[in-house]
């Protein structure tokens, strides 16, 4: 994944190479017992008992359902038998996470599949094939590996008593030449056909995507506290990485376990060992004692609302700040007969089959063995609105909401996991547009297609990997390398999937981690939210301000990042390319039917920035704009660009050694009017471009 830097306009089209797959028309049909795309089976021995529904005309496309005798809360159908074939998929790993994986055949599927792409065949013909498994009524589907490499469809209710026996529109189907033009097209019709979602692209992201962000979880986990707070951000501050957000994870409310007194207890909210907060149960909205007697400095103000009042004064550049919580109020949900809180009712949660299967959690074990307090559907506005209406009142502007996906593991009294799903997401929303501007909501935990498909008509901004883990929690030594590169693939891959809902948040990281540089180098391209959890007082400045302007802004990607495929996209009307290497402070240039080739060492990386090289009607010199090379998403900087009566004009954001290709020398160079210094070598031209006094662009040109 490398970031592009714009040509004389911003937003550049990429224009595609013509091949005989863009030529054919995709089709997509059952005939007989074989699927067909573009004539060609992809799916074959499908039994009769499948049902295909084509979208309005549309022979790119159709909904696939099945039926059977006898009604029951949870059926597994055979679609077809699966050979030969490479396909990605996304599949939960976890009850709360997903990740990618790939094989051949109907038994490499894995179970709770939440999306499949058969690759394309250019000899055959064959266009790529999109399987999604959707939600019809009150059943949930997901894919799954069958007998004898037969692909499976799985569809349930989560409740014994919610049954059916007919499915028309449980999994849709689609094929074309283009994998990401596929999903992207695929999802818009799914959006039309549920209409219970909104696409990411309809949705206003929150502002806190474009400010550097500290988390207090890595830093003090339970121990969460005003004061140490508050000397975090005073650090980051004095040494020139100010955040511009907040986020004030676990640790903050009023929690006790069962066999507590329901009182605000120092002992119950200083919990250290891993878990062990976790079956606890909310107990009312307030926050704890450690944050309810912060003396602000006013003195007749107390507080959490004393408290962020102080934090956003003090430190002008923290502009909001979110806190914690679970969907169901905390992880045990809510204990049951409290004063001023909703009713709620302890629920053991039951995992279907096909999580039964995922990995061993923590969090799950703790959850099955100590039981919810679930909040009924029919009063979980009152539980939102409880907790929001107070956190607003403190000036609290957003929330993180973490164990999304519990909900379904409590669905068997709720009616079923689709309308209990259904009640929470529609107080959930009524509740962020109410309090937190429509938007102001991070969604963590939450990987599982009745998520995207119900949860996200407001919310924008979700997690799509697992957590940051600074070491194995299973105590694997090599565990604090090799589960880095499982959270950038983790992520990379969700992207194509969850993007089009939500805007990928690729989660925290810490700054001395030995692979810090690593994690640095992938936000920089992820197009999201840039965040840490570091410690108070325990940074590396020397990276944060590679990703950090001085206003406590970044440097965010226009798109976010996706696996990349191998095929070239040239621009049109260009033939070279400068492309510069971030580590190794090297520029290559490159026609396009040159190769590079680069070498890494383990959890290394190199990044790349392509710029297209331009012809400029005077004197016929080559030049590429290159950006901020003291900076990971170097071309980042590049703001907009203008030729004008023989001079280049880059507006640039932030500061450093910003740097251009040349065929040619300059004759001068100017930031904001000025003449200045500007250094010459190897064909790149190299200013230093100083902070302006306010967060404007600096105007830098070249003459010549």
């Amino acid at each position: 994944m490398a970031p592009t830097t714009p040509s004389l306009t911003k937003n550049a089209i990429l224009d595609q190479p013509m091949t005989m797959s863009h030529i054919i028309s995709p089709s997509l049909t059952l005939e007989a017992s074989n699927f067909l795309a573009n004539t060609v089976p992809f799916l074959t021995q499908v039994p009769p008992n499948i049902t295909t529904t084509i979208h309005n005309h549309n022979p790119l496309a159709s909904f696939i359902g099945f039926h059977v005798d006898v009604p029951h809360s949870r059926h597994v159908a055979p679609l077809g038998k699966l050979t030969n074939i490479r396909f990605m998929s996304i599949f939960r790993f976890k009850v709360w996470w997903t990740t990618h994986w790939v094989g051949n055949n109907g038994k490499d599927i894995q179970l709770e599949t939440q999306m499949i792409i058969l690759d394309k065949n250019l000899h055959s013909g064959r266009p790529y094939v999109l399987l999604l498994p959707l939600i019809q009524a009150s059943f949930r589907a997901s894919l799954q590996p069958g007998v004898d490499d037969f692909l499976d469809i799985c569809v349930e209710s989560g409740s014994l008593s919610v049954c059916e026996s007919r499915f028309r529109t449980c999994l849709y189907m689609h094929v074309g030449n283009d994998p990401y033009t596929l999903i992207k097209d695929a999802i818009k019709v799914v959006r039309d056909h549920l209409g219970t979602f909104k696409l990411l692209h309809d949705k206003t992201l929150p502002q806190i995507v474009d400010k550097f962000r500290w988390c207090t979880w890595d830093a003090f986990y339970l121990k969460v506290n005003p004061q140490a707070v508050y000397q975090g951000v005073k650090s980051l501050v004095k040494d020139g990485c100010p955040p511009g957000f907040v986020l004030i994870d676990d640790g903050w409310q009023s929690i006790c376990h069962d066999y507590d007194q329901p009182v605000n207890d120092p002992e119950s909210v200083n919990m250290t060992s891993a878990g062990e907060q976790m079956p606890c149960r909310l107990i009312k909205f307030e926050e704890n004692y450690k944050f309810i007697e912060y003396q602000g400095t006013n003195f007749d103000d107390k507080g959490m609302g004393a408290f962020i009042r102080d934090l956003k004064e003090d430190f002008k550049s923290i502009e909001h700040a979110y806190v914690w919580h679970a969907l169901c109020g905390y992880w045990g949900g809510v204990r049951p007969k409290m004063t001023g809180m909703p009713e709620s009712k302890v629920v053991t949660p039951k995992l279907s089959p096909g999580l039964q299967t995922t990995m061993e959690d923590l969090a799950v074990d703790k959850l099955v063995s100590n039981g919810v307090g679930l909040v009924p559907p029919e009063l979980a506005h009152k539980l939102f609105d409880g907790l929001h209406s107070h956190l607003q009142a403190a000036g609290i502007d957003g929330v993180k909401i973490d164990v999304i996906q519990l909900l379904e593991l409590l669905s068997e009294d709720f009616g079923e996991r689709v309308e209990l799903a259904k009640a929470y997401y529609k107080a959930l929303t009524a509740s962020v547009r109410k309090h937190f501007n429509g938007n102001g909501v991070i969604a963590s935990m939450e990987h599982c297609n009745d998520f995207m498909y119900l949860g996200t008509e407001t919310i924008s901004l979700g997690r799509v990997g697992d957590d940051f883990w600074c070491n194995d929690p299973q105590g694997v030594t090599n565990g604090t390398y090799w589960l880095q590169g499982c959270h950038m693939v983790h992520c990379a891959y969700n992207s194509l999937w969850m993007g089009n809902f939500i805007h990928p948040d690729w989660d925290m990281f810490q700054t001395t981690h030995p692979c810090a540089a690593f994690h640095a180098a992938s936000r920089a391209i992820s197009g999201g939210p840039i965040y840490v959890s570091d410690s108070v007082g325990n940074h590396n400045f020397n990276l944060l301000k590679g990703l950090v302007l001085p206003d406590g802004s970044i440097l965010r990607c226009q798109y976010h990042a996706l696996p990349t495929r191998d095929c070239p996209f040239p621009v049109k009307g260009v033939n070279a390319f400068a492309v510069y290497m971030f580590a190794e402070k090297k520029l290559k240039l490159l026609t396009l039917l040159e190769k590079m080739e680069i070498s890494l060492d383990p959890f290394t990386f190199e990044l790349l920035t392509v710029s297209p090289v331009k012809i400029l009607p005077i004197k016929f010199v080559q030049f590429a704009p290159i950006g901020l090379v003291n900076m990971f998403n170097t071309g980042g900087a590049i703001q907009c660009m203008e030729f004008d009566e023989g001079v280049m004009k880059i507006g640039v954001k932030g500061c450093g050694e910003f740097k251009v290709f040349a065929s040619e020398n300059p004759v001068s160079c100017k930031i904001d009017g000025v003449r200045v210094e500007f250094g010459y070598h190897d064909q790149l031209v190299t200013v230093n471009v100083p902070w302006p006094k306010s967060s404007k662009l600096s105007m830098v040109e070249y003459l010549f």
